[in-house]
C-alpha cells in the first residue's frame, strides 16, 4: 500500500486537514508528519490531532506523496528547515505535492515555484508571484508533480487530482 504524509503545524484549517486525511486513508496509508513528534497541534478553532513522526526523521523515500495543509499552519512549517528539505526531496523524486490555500507557501520557500503554473488563496498570489509561479485562480492546477488550489470550497476536486496523481 502506499504511503502519503500529511503535513502538520499549529493553526492548520481543520477542513484542510480532517477531509483529505480521512479521504487519502480510504486508499493509503497516512501518516501526520509535524515539527515535533507526538506534540498535539491546534487547529486555528481549536480542534487538536498529534503528529505521528517529525519530519526531520522522516524520509521522503518511504512515502510516496506529501499533502500540505492551508491556513496558518504552512507559515509555522516554513520555519522548519527539516520540513522544508522534505518537501524538496518529494520533488526531486517527482513525487506528488499537493499545496492548499496557503499550503504553496511551503513550496515556494522550496525553491520549487520558479516556472510553475500554481493557485492558492488570493491573499498569498503576490508571494507566489515573486517567487517565479505563474498564478492561476482556478479550482485545481496541476503542474508536473505539484497540485494547488485555492480555498476549502475546493477541496473535493483538489483532493481528487491528488489521489489520481498517485494512481
Amino acid at each position: 500500500m502506499k504511503k502519503i504524509v500529511v503535513l502538520l503545524e499549529s493553526l492548520f484549517e481543520k477542513s484542510e486537514l480532517i477531509y483529505p486525511y480521512h479521504r487519502l486513508r480510504e486508499d493509503f496509508d497516512v501518516v501526520l508528519v509535524g515539527s515535533e513528534k507526538y506534540v498535539e497541534y491546534p487547529s486555528k478553532a481549536g480542534y487538536k490531532v498529534k503528529s505521528d513522526i517529525i519530519s526531520k526523521e522522516a524520509y521522503p523515500s518511504e512515502f510516496d506523496g506529501v499533502y500540505i495543509p492551508g491556513a496558518y499552519s504552512p507559515d509555522g512549517m516554513r520555519k522548519h528547515e527539516a520540513t522544508i528539505n522534505f518537501v524538496k526531496k518529494f520533488h526531486e523524486n517527482g513525487k506528488s505535492i499537493a499545496a492548499v490555500c496557503h499550503g504553496p507557501w511551503v513550496v515556494s520557500d522550496a525553491g520549487l515555484l520558479d516556472g510553475v503554473k500554481a493557485s492558492s488563496t488570493p491573499t498569498i498570489k503576490k508571494d507566489l508571484i515573486n517567487a517565479g509561479a505563474k498564478w492561476e485562480d482556478r479550482e485545481v492546477v496541476v503542474y508536473n508533480n505539484i497540485i494547488t488550489r485555492r480555498s476549502p470550497k475546493d477541496l473535493p476536486a483538489h483532493v481528487k487530482a491528488f489521489v489520481d496523481a498517485l494512481k
